[in-house]
């Protein structure tokens, strides 16, 4: 293939998908206490809900080296690819894309390195769309412009059971995080230019999932649409939306239900529920 595309490991890409496609994947690191590993490879996502629930047990996220990136553009070379583009995770959310930008000055015009503003499957969508223009054909700067034309038009909601890990990982404000401090409070979140942004707080759980809704079909619009569902250790309330979701919108191409790795999901903690939306261009 004339253009490879590259991405990261919070892409959340469904089983296979980056295999069938030929996309390569860099992943990011995590650190569970003394234990570190690469996001999909050594670490899911079970173990480190597993860990997140010991609370004195210190767990970091790392994003990939340079170096890495380097190679793994090397090996799209060696491959046969003539030009590379590089889809990944909001560059206001991690130094990933910034690591993927240094790696590519090695490079110069031939590797094109993008931000999607979101992470999931908002960058996942991203991804797949460059993914499909590299196939037909396109050059290296339109398979790119597929990707941010996907990623401007990308809506993510998500509600979490409490701010503090986001407040802690520096990926929202204190005084941000102050939405979610009552009790019994579900605070409901979105990306918004690439941030993490409060969008409004709801009393109970079931009530988060019924708002999720409610927003992912008012972003849908009337004609086609992608969705992603995400959670992490909340496989049946994940499935709920999802069902509801394929009932209020009657023009869904694709609808996905994944939970989430362990790089986001030690940003948000168990109980993480999302909705990803990209209306069709």
């Amino acid at each position: 293939m004339p253009v490879a595309v590259v991405t990261d490991s919070t892409s959340y890409l469904p089983e296979g998908v980056a295999e069938d496609r030929g996309i390569r994947v860099v992943a990011l690191e995590v650190r569970l206490g003394g234990r570190v590993g690469r996001e999909g490879i050594d670490i899911d996502a079970a173990e480190l809900s597993t860990a997140l629930a010991d609370r004195h047990l210190d767990v970091q996220t790392s994003r990939p080296t340079p170096a890495e990136f380097s190679a793994s553009y090397h090996a799209a070379f060696a491959a046969g690819a003539d030009e590379v583009v590089s889809v990944h995770l909001s560059r206001e959310l991690s130094g990933t894309w910034d690591s993927a930008r240094l790696a590519a000055e090695e490079f110069g015009p031939r590797v094109h390195v993008v931000d999607s503003r979101s992470t999931g499957m908002g960058l996942g969508f991203a991804v797949l769309a460059a993914a499909e223009a590299a196939q037909e054909g396109a050059p290296g700067s339109e398979v790119a412009a597929a990707a941010e034309a996907v990623a401007a038009r990308c809506r993510l909601f998500f509600s979490v059971e409490t701010l503090d890990r986001l407040r802690r990982g520096g990926r929202i404000g204190a005084a941000a995080a102050l939405v979610g401090t009552a009790l019994a409070v579900k605070p409901l979140l979105h990306v918004a230019q690439g941030r993490i942004v409060p969008l409004e707080k709801v009393r109970t759980t079931a009530r988060a999932a019924q708002r999720l809704v409610e927003l992912a079909v008012k972003a849908a619009g009337d004609g086609p649409v992608d969705l992603a569902v995400h959670h992490l250790a909340a496989a049946t309330r994940a499935e709920e939306v999802a069902a509801k979701l394929r009932e209020r919108l009657p023009h869904v191409a694709r609808l996905l239900v994944s939970e989430v790795g362990a790089v986001i999901g030690a940003h948000v903690g168990p109980g993480l529920l999302g909705v990803v939306v990209v209306p069709k261009g």
